[in-house]
């Protein structure tokens, strides 16, 4: 496993961390979430993700149960909140009410004193950046969280939070979580320039297009039992990945991939990592067989032909 430092810090994570959307209290009971961390660390991944609304809370309570075995300066640990977490007016949101009630109680569940990254899991128009940024410094200082970090931010809104940051010395944000993949990359125009101008990271979800660049999809069997896919709670994320030019586009990154000897999920993610702004891609995992596929990424690096090919079959 490879690792790269976060932003300006001095802190590494590995190429590839591990993610608890829609599996950990969803899809994987806590038997099996467990070797999955286990077998995360053993791979080298020290990097450990999650948000207080997946499955409201309930993947944070099963993370509770097994990080606490490692020691704490051994992995890096980053959550999340703004999506709501109850039906009051001020249970969503990154108001100083919401934010402080919502650290604590990640905290709680995850049986830590501190995580290494809080994230705002999305931009709130309805609040103050001064505001959060304010609560996030007072945690910060509490030595409750490390890092600041945001998800799904515009580079207006980066750029909005580092100047206010930088008015009133506050903490600057040091990473961004969006999504990007080699069918969505919305961030190559706008976010990751100004990112780089600021020195902040990329740590990117959905690396894999929820998991149509693994090739377990292909035209005619898009929907096979037992994929997400086929479950009608998270299929709505990957429908739009499912359409017949995509398909089209996996069997020749397919092929690209075979000549290489890698597996089609190494070439994307790997593809992934080419950014040097990207400091790792996050990954979800049901079987620990996927987990060792994705960690084979690390350290891959495509010749600039493979590039160039890559780049006219995306076009």
């Amino acid at each position: 496993m490879k690792y790269r430092k976060l932003g300006r810090t001095g802190l590494k994570v590995s190429e590839i961390s591990f993610g608890s959307w829609m599996t950990y209290g969803h899809s994987v009971g806590e038997d099996t979430g467990a070797k999955l961390i286990d077998r995360a660390f053993e791979l080298g991944i020290n990097f450990i993700d999650t948000a207080n609304v997946y499955e409201q809370g309930k993947a944070e309570f099963m993370l509770g149960e097994v990080l606490p075995r490692y020691p704490r300066e051994s992995y890096v640990l980053a959550t999340k909140a703004f999506w709501p977490m109850g039906e009051g007016p001020n249970d969503r949101g990154l108001s100083r009410k919401h934010v402080y009630e919502q650290l604590n109680a990640s905290l709680k569940r995850l049986k830590q004193d501190y995580v290494d990254i809080f994230y705002c899991h999305r931009y709130d128009p309805e609040t103050p950046v001064e505001e959060t940024l304010r609560t996030i410094e007072d945690f910060v200082r509490q030595g409750k969280v490390l890092y600041v970090g945001v998800s799904e931010w515009t580079g207006a809104q980066i750029q909005e939070a580092m100047q206010i940051a930088d008015k009133y010395l506050l903490d600057r944000i040091v990473v961004n979580q969006p999504q990007y993949n080699m069918f969505y990359r919305n961030i190559e125009a706008d976010v990751l320039p100004v990112s780089e101008k600021n020195g902040v990271s990329q740590v990117v979800f959905s690396p894999l297009a929820q998991g149509v660049l693994t090739g377990k999809y292909r035209l005619g069997r898009q929907h096979p039992e037992g994929s997400r896919a086929a479950d009608p709670k998270t299929n709505m994320w990957i429908r739009n990945f499912l359409t017949e030019d995509h398909l089209r586009k996996v069997d020749q990154l397919d092929g690209v991939a075979k000549e290489l000897g890698i597996s089609l999920s190494s070439l994307a993610i790997a593809w992934i990592l080419r950014h040097g702004s990207v400091a790792s891609a996050l990954v979800g995992a049901t079987k620990v067989a996927q987990l060792e596929e994705n960690a084979k990424a690390s350290g891959i690096v495509l010749p600039q032909a493979v590039l160039d090919r890559i780049e006219s079959i995306l076009a």
